[in-house]
């Protein structure tokens, strides 16, 4: 049997001493998970380079591929593969929302608000609300037009709410394909680009139309002059998201084609803004009643002959 003092503990001075006095004893090393080495070599990256991961999130992007394909494993003739398209809260919805309508300079809309959990809940919601707000603030701005006019007579316009609705949801997913097609073939050219994903792409031109249900509902005021400045204020604000949003993906193209992509992104919302007031607002109104003859009129009229 052990005698007591054989199990007290013993502490021992520093390894290497130890070891310099007994060669075959073995000795086990427990760092303090809390302590940080001295000397360790982390992988330096340029400054350009960060901040290029910054605006595009290249640090996290396979994390967000990942759990990404994680929440889509579901076939896509399922309700549950579509149902996480529209998994966001009424927080997040308003939180973009906000972001769309106060673009930050030097901020990426996408890392900012998007990429943690891209949505269409957003968009879907946002068109067909400027859908109606158009369609409606174009009947009632023509209504206050013609008001007290003898000769006027006021017919809704329904075709309208088909129009707005095909022009608006049209912009909204034919515009994002052909601009994320155009950025994977510039991805196959060129390495250093960084593409968006086609859902990511929809979220930013969803959200960016926003500014225009305030402003369609703004252009029931019939002046002129008030609605130019009301769609050059809507334009800019939502022009800027896209841009400021897709030049850190083109920059590091050719910069003929980078500026050539951001212009034509730009001038196409425009067309879009400008094409909306033109027709829905400023169109000629040809619903005035025909001028009747009457009666004594007709009379007179057949006796001069």
């Amino acid at each position: 049997m052990a005698a007591v003092d054989d199990l007290q503990f013993e502490e021992f001075g520093d390894a290497a001493t130890s070891l310099t006095a007994n060669p075959d004893d073995t000795t086990i090393s427990i760092e303090d998970p809390g302590e940080t080495p001295e000397h360790q070599p982390g992988p330096s990256r340029g400054s350009g380079r960060e901040e290029d991961d910054e605006l595009l999130g290249n640090d996290d992007s396979d994390k967000t591929e990942l759990l990404a394909g994680q929440k889509k494993s579901s076939p896509f003739w399922t309700f549950e593969y579509y149902q996480t398209f529209f998994d966001v809260d009424t927080y997040q919805v308003f939180d973009r929302i906000k972001g769309s309508l106060l673009p930050i300079p030097g901020k990426n809309f996408v890392r900012l608000y998007i990429r943690s959990n891209p949505d269409l809940y957003g968009p879907f919601w946002i068109c067909a609300t400027l859908v109606f707000a158009i369609a409606i603030s174009g009947n009632l701005s023509n209504f206050l037009i013609h008001l007290g006019e003898k000769t006027y007579h006021y017919v809704p316009e329904f075709r309208k709410v088909s129009i707005a609705a095909t022009v608006i949801y049209a912009y909204a997913w034919l515009v994002p394909l052909a601009l994320w097609g155009f950025l994977m073939w510039r991805n196959s050219k060129v390495m250093n680009i960084v593409s968006y994903s086609f859902l990511e792409i929809v979220c930013v031109y969803g959200y960016s139309l926003f500014i225009y249900i305030p402003t369609a509902i703004l252009w029931i005021i019939p002046q002129k002059a008030v609605r130019w400045i009301l769609v050059m204020i809507a334009l800019g604000i939502s022009g800027s998201v896209l841009a400021m949003t897709f030049w850190p993906a083109v920059r590091e193209d050719n910069r003929r084609i980078a500026l050539a992509t951001i212009v034509t992104i730009v001038l196409l919302h425009m067309l879009l803004s400008v094409g909306c007031l033109a027709y829905f607002f400023d169109a000629p109104e040809m619903d005035h009643l025909p001028t009747m003859a009457t009666p004594n009129q007709t009379v007179a009229a057949a006796k001069s002959s």
